[in-house]
């Protein structure tokens, strides 16, 4: 059975082989005899192609771009792309490695296949891949920052290999102006438990566009969190495919929208396999003139997926006039023979009587604004399970909220 649903956004890694590409109406290559006017009805269904010329041109109509300024976009998800020349540092831990690969590594692309132009146009572009290894199964953290990208449009590839049975807490940082179109690849292997942060600590005026893909294996345990905090327009989608059976996947999410600034995620857990499980939380907040995120989330149990326990939610805190949050939950169940599935939604704005409260306990306005916005995105926070990471980077949401709501009251 399939839920109602408010957008009929799909994907395809889910009924193709791993490297088989769909053209743009959701067919397989050697399909035949479908109407090629019927549109896409389901998650499963999405087009993917590593070929930019298979997908239509964006308008910006489409279900996967009508909530994105794709007028800001048009470099990125159709014009010429430089491979990216980034700046990496290497985190000299043991267990973690990194190097370069030519594009005809096997590796590349066995996670998932791009699912929209601007994705195919990075997957078409980019030069060398940059390959981070993770082995081991001792715990490790590493931090590795990418920057250096500079304002030239620019594509890139990232494949992340985690080893069987490694155990890792994994942080990419990205910093510094950016104007980029990239894919990510997350290939965990059996019985690995990593957590992945990508941080997003973009210079203002920054552009990223990103895909992830994570295909996790046989009781294989993966939390992908985002925090979508600079940058001028973000927009990271991110996919995970849980393969095997006791594949386990959290996708968690955190952003801070400021005046004028465009965040964006369109999420989706796809349970390919029996008794497999599933949570998805995203929290953002948002302040100021222009501010604006969208979350779209897709959950797909497919018949051969028994025993699934799938939850997904997004909340959204809204500090001021002017900003606006679009969340789009999905879910699509295929057989009921599952433990557990749903979804859900809520987008709020500050509540005026908790601001009256602790105004009248002598918090000036400014910082009980940033005493609940603060509280309300710490759970996130909480999760990346690492007291030096969480302490960064609630300085860095301080800050943040520190900056916007002195810019909103006029005055620190």
């Amino acid at each position: 059975m399939t839920t109602p649903t408010t957008t009929t956004a799909s994907s395809a890694q889910s009924g193709a082989a791993p490297g088989e590409q769909r053209n743009a109406l959701g067919q397989n290559a050697h399909a035949h005899g479908r109407d090629p006017f019927v549109p896409v009805q389901t998650r499963s269904e999405r087009p993917s192609s590593t070929n930019p010329a298979d997908f239509a041109d964006v308008t910006g109509r489409e279900a996967e771009w009508k909530y994105s300024p794709v007028a800001k976009l048009h470099d990125l998800i159709s014009g010429e792309l430089a491979p990216a020349n980034e700046r990496i540092d290497d985190p000299g831990v043991e267990g973690v490695t990194i190097s370069r690969v030519s594009r005809d590594d096997a590796r590349i692309g066995t996670a998932g296949i791009p699912e929209d132009k601007a994705s195919a146009n990075a997957f078409a572009s980019f030069g060398e891949a940059l390959v981070i290894e993770v082995s081991g199964e001792d715990d490790k953290v590493a931090l590795i920052d990418r920057s250096g990208f500079g304002n030239t449009p620019a594509a890139a590839h990232t494949i992340v290999d985690i080893k069987p049975h490694a155990q890792a807490l994994l942080v990419l940082r990205h910093t510094g102006p950016a104007a980029l179109a990239e894919n990510v690849e997350f290939l965990v292997g059996e019985g690995a438990r990593v957590t992945v942060v990508s941080l997003q600590e973009w210079e203002d005026g920054a552009r990223h566009l990103s895909s992830h893909f994570a295909a996790i294996e046989r009781d294989a345990y993966l939390k992908h969190v985002v925090v979508s905090l600079g940058g001028d327009i973000v927009r990271l989608n991110s996919s995970a495919h849980l393969n095997a059976p006791g594949a386990d996947g959290e996708l968690f999410g955190l952003y801070f929208a400021d005046a004028g600034q465009h965040l964006e995620q369109q999420v989706f857990m796809d349970h390919n396999a029996p008794k497999t499980r599933s949570r998805v939380n995203y929290k953002g907040a948002l302040q100021g003139e222009g501010a604006r995120s969208v979350w779209i989330g897709d959950v797909l149990i497919r018949a051969n997926a028994d025993g699934t326990d799938s939850y997904e939610q997004n909340r959204n805190l809204v500090l001021s006039d002017g900003a606006r949050a679009d969340s789009v939950p999905n879910l699509e169940i295929e057989t009921g023979n599952i433990e557990g599935a749903g979804h859900a939604s809520a987008t709020g704005r500050f509540d005026d009587e908790h601001l009256f409260y602790l105004m009248s306990r002598g918090i000036a306005e400014a910082e009980a604004r940033r005493m609940v916005a603060h509280g309300f995105l710490n759970e996130i926070v909480q999760e990346i399970g690492n007291d030096e990471l969480a302490e960064r980077l609630n300085a860095i949401i301080e800050q943040e909220l520190y900056q916007s709501t002195g810019r909103l009251l006029g005055a620190s």
